[in-house]
């Protein structure tokens, strides 16, 4: 996975905290200066011009969505005041964040988007092993995505992880990146960030549950940056599974298990990805 990649996957992952360069090129294993310039000439952005639209662009949603207060949406954006946010986000969109919030849609602006990190479709992974997976109940936060559009993904796990450690009835230190409801012809599937719970009491609004049944499954590893994780399932789907002569289960379309070979601050470190298989 390139430099850029995974700048931009750290920086999609912790936009809505104070992230230094420094922290950024520590990410991505380049130097401060490097990285400023090859940043630029990738994408088209600087990167404080990066982080403030998505920022902002995550406020403008918010506010469009009727969720949040002007202040909160302030603050959640890093802005210390009412004005100074109201400046910034009439900088940046050409209307203020009171419009947005009463016209309940962001049509005429234009957001800046997550930019989309490249994947090398040619991964090599290991042969999987072979587990029996207990029932699960899992409980987190989802959204639907395009299968060419999943760049928004580190934003979801970046609000999910603000409970993680104290949700109502975790088990266990395990987050889970669940796929479901993949369809062919919509072109996008559900994804949730997620971990086991005990029972659905007391969950944070907003939070969804999914049960999963005992099952077969075919665990992989997917090594390295988590940025490069869709060109692993890519080569379980379209090599691996051609050839195995199985056929997949029901229910998730993939599962990820993150434990603590994975560091969610860097990115780098073992995923397992686990595929129900029918018997």
């Amino acid at each position: 996975m390139s430099a850029i990649g995974r700048a931009i996957w750290f920086i999609e992952s912790h936009f809505a905290k104070d992230i230094s360069l420094e922290r950024i090129a520590d990410a991505a294993g380049l130097s401060r200066y490097h990285l400023s310039r090859v940043f630029g000439l990738a994408t088209g952005h600087s990167i404080s011009a990066y982080i403030r639209g998505r920022r902002l662009s995550s406020a403008a949603l918010r506010l469009a969505e009727g969720n949040s207060t002007i202040l909160e949406a302030a603050l959640d954006a890093g802005y210390g005041s009412h004005e100074a946010f109201t400046r910034a986000f009439r900088e940046q969109f050409g209307v203020t964040p009171e419009s947005v919030r009463k016209q309940r849609h962001v049509c005429n602006i234009e957001l800046v988007e997550p930019i989309r990190m490249d994947d090398t479709r040619n991964k090599k992974i290991e042969p999987p092993r072979f587990e029996e997976g207990p029932a699960l109940l899992l409980a987190g936060l989802e959204e639907t995505y395009a299968y060419d559009r999943t760049e928004g993904i580190p934003s979801l796990w970046q609000r999910f992880n603000s409970h993680f450690g104290h949700i109502p009835g975790q088990r266990g230190n395990v987050a889970y990146g669940v796929c479901t409801h993949s369809d062919a012809e919509a072109g996008g599937f559900r994804y949730m960030a997620a971990v086991e719970v005990a029972d659905a009491d007391g969950l944070p609004n907003g939070f969804s549950t999914l049960k999963l049944p005992k099952q077969r499954y075919a665990v992989f590893l997917h090594r390295g940056h988590i940025s490069a994780i869709s060109a692993t399932a890519h080569h379980i789907f379209a090599t691996w599974f051609p050839q195995s002569g199985l056929e997949h289960g029901e229910m998730p379309d993939l599962m990820e298990r993150y434990d603590e070979r994975f560091d969610p601050d860097s990115g780098m470190g073992v995923v397992e990805m686990w595929v129900p298989i029918k018997q």
